[in-house]
């Protein structure tokens, strides 16, 4: 046995909270970073952090207006598309900007206390943000036109976007490490985003879909985190393809794959 590993000690709780307490400072400062980088000083400047989100997520609802209601009456076209949008637009921004991460962010790397994580996890922070944001306001919005209702289960609501988030972000912490490893992977990113859209569950329900295709869509953990999103959304709609130990055990997987990637990728980053 070496003389370090002789003189390792474990840490204590006083260690561990004053790291956490740097941690969420760096965190902290790699948002307001983000969010200046991101949406600069200038116009309206910050207000695009929601301003985007609301204006595509809006434009969305609007197009589907002239859809009927599904069969039920609670079953709005401008609330259902405009939630699954939403959803999806939260997805797609933390998965794309992965790709971006560590060439925008790679001389933060020179202090020590700022790692690959922090840098990711603070983005998708801000991504959750505006998402969660643009969906309330939308749907006060409807709720006070009279084109919709707020959630029917508001804490189920609260899950299914957390879960998806989770989703989103252990998914980033892989593609990050891929792309930096494989520039063919960074070209692939873009299109096969959009073509997910289709696929994710974002803009119809399982109980629409005929067999087999049900089954086969049922497998893919997007599709089951929409479903939950629409069941705390809608009363008329139930939670009967939703299957939440299978969803927890994806997201832990894809988070613990996602950082041992991430770790082994921080060797292989210079920072020359």
């Amino acid at each position: 046995m070496s003389r370090i590993a002789r003189n390792r000690r474990p840490m204590t709780l006083t260690e561990f909270l004053n790291g956490l307490d740097v941690q969420r400072h760096v965190i902290g400062a790699l948002i307001l970073r983000e969010l200046h980088t991101r949406f600069g000083r200038n116009n309206i400047g910050f207000l695009w952090f929601l301003g985007e989100p609301l204006l595509l997520g809006g434009a969305v609802g609007i197009m589907h207006s002239g859809s009927g209601n599904h069969g039920a009456i609670d079953l709005q076209p401008i609330p259902l598309a405009m939630i699954g949008y939403v959803g999806f637009m939260m997805f797609r921004s933390i998965a794309q900007r992965a790709q971006s991460t560590l060439i925008s962010n790679q001389p933060l790397l020179y202090h020590r206390f700022v790692t690959i994580f922090d840098m990711l996890f603070a983005r998708a922070v801000l991504d959750f943000c505006a998402a969660v944001a643009t969906m309330a306001i939308l749907l006060f919005a409807l709720w006070l036109s009279g084109h919709g209702n707020l959630p029917a289960r508001p804490i189920i609501v609260a899950a299914a976007i957390l879960l998806l988030w989770w989703w989103s972000f252990s998914l980033s912490l892989l593609l990050c490490s891929l792309c930096h490893a494989s520039h063919l992977a960074e070209r692939l990113l873009h299109p096969v985003m959009y073509l997910m859209m289709p696929i994710s569950g974002c803009f119809f329900a399982l109980q629409w879909i005929p067999e087999p295709y049900r089954s086969w869509l049922y497998w893919f953990p997007m599709v089951q985190m929409f479903e939950l999103l629409r069941y705390g959304q809608f009363y008329s709609l139930d939670d009967r393809y939703v299957d939440l130990p299978y969803l927890i055990a994806w997201c832990l997987s894809l988070t613990f794959a996602g950082l041992a990637t991430v770790r082994v990728t921080r060797r292989y980053v210079h920072l020359s």
